[in-house]
């Protein structure tokens, strides 16, 4: 591997930002990392990796810092103060944030980036936890053309990267593609509540439905799920529900009317009152199905 001398730095070591972490490792990249608490990364500690205590020292230490986190405030926690990547940001060193935030925010923190002579990248990804162990994710690039040259090989270990834009602009692609995927979901999950409910075998259903023009390769691998949820979420409720309030505020400010990411929304709301939302979006058939049931006994306690 051509890039393995390159020191590579983690901040935010969850689900998809540990795995990531973990294929670099196993590729034989040096890696240092930092996550809330020690224990939670003695896993990758073990396998090699170098722990640091803040995210300034992740930055501090390495040519490359990545980051895989939630939301816009946890972009600001990690990247503000004297603990904070900022901090330990100099001339020639790249943040490439992983993650999927506002357009917005990513660029606002990437002009503090600038400011200190190092260069940000938006660089979400499209795909979850098999496709960061497979090195099959779809990486959306904005940003500093000659960055993203340096990086390209050092993405390549995690997927396809293609560089869009200028900051910000991989985010929105990222959130176009979410749209999709949400809506995707919804559309097939109605459609077998459908099937289902006129004494069509589920599991036939989905076969059928997945070989039929609408399985895309995302519905694919998926679609198994809707009918048997895993323990861990590939993609959980709430992470949807952010990157659709995420795609709407985008679409308010460039006037694009998205209605069919409205319903989504709305059917990812009622996923988070009825408790689902650290499950796998495929649970949004069970929103459907626990929806209509009680629709149905409501409608047949008002005959009585």
């Amino acid at each position: 591997m051509a890039q393995t001398a390159t020191q590579l730095g983690f901040v935010g070591l969850g689900h998809m930002g540990g795995n990531m972490a973990a294929r670099y490792l196993a590729a034989g990249f040096p890696v240092s990392g930092e996550a809330r608490t020690r224990e939670h990364a003695q896993h990758l500690i073990d396998e090699g990796m170098s722990w640091r205590e803040t995210p300034r020292e992740v930055a501090e230490a390495v040519e490359v810092v990545l980051t895989s986190i939630p939301d816009d405030a946890a972009l600001e926690d990690v990247a503000a103060g004297a603990d904070g990547i900022l901090a330990g940001l100099e001339a020639g060193k790249i943040w490439v944030d992983l993650s999927t935030v506002s357009p917005r925010a990513s660029r606002r923190v990437a002009e503090r980036v600038r400011e200190r002579g190092a260069v940000m990248l938006d660089a979400p990804v499209s795909g979850s936890v098999p496709q960061v162990q497979s090195g099959t994710l779809t990486i959306m690039v904005g940003g500093d053309e000659e960055a993203y040259r340096r990086v390209e090989p050092i993405l390549r270990e995690l997927g396809t990267p293609a560089r869009v834009g200028e900051n910000g602009q991989g985010l929105g692609l990222k959130l176009a593609i979410n749209v999709s995927r949400a809506v995707q979901i919804l559309s097939f999950s109605q459609g077998l509540l459908l099937a289902e409910r006129d004494g069509i075998d589920p599991q036939l259903a989905v076969e059928v439905m997945t070989d039929a023009p609408i399985g895309s390769a995302m519905l694919k691998a998926r679609a198994p799920l809707v009918l048997d949820l895993p323990d861990e979420a590939w993609f959980d409720v709430s992470l949807m529900h952010k990157d659709i309030r995420l795609a709407l505020e985008a679409g308010d400010e460039l006037d694009v009317p998205l209605p069919t990411a409205r319903a989504a929304e709305a059917v990812l709301t009622k996923a988070g009152e009825l408790g689902l939302e650290h499950r796998d979006i495929a649970a949004l058939f069970q929103v459907l199905a626990r929806t209509t049931a009680q629709g149905r006994s409501s409608e047949e306690r008002t005959k009585q």
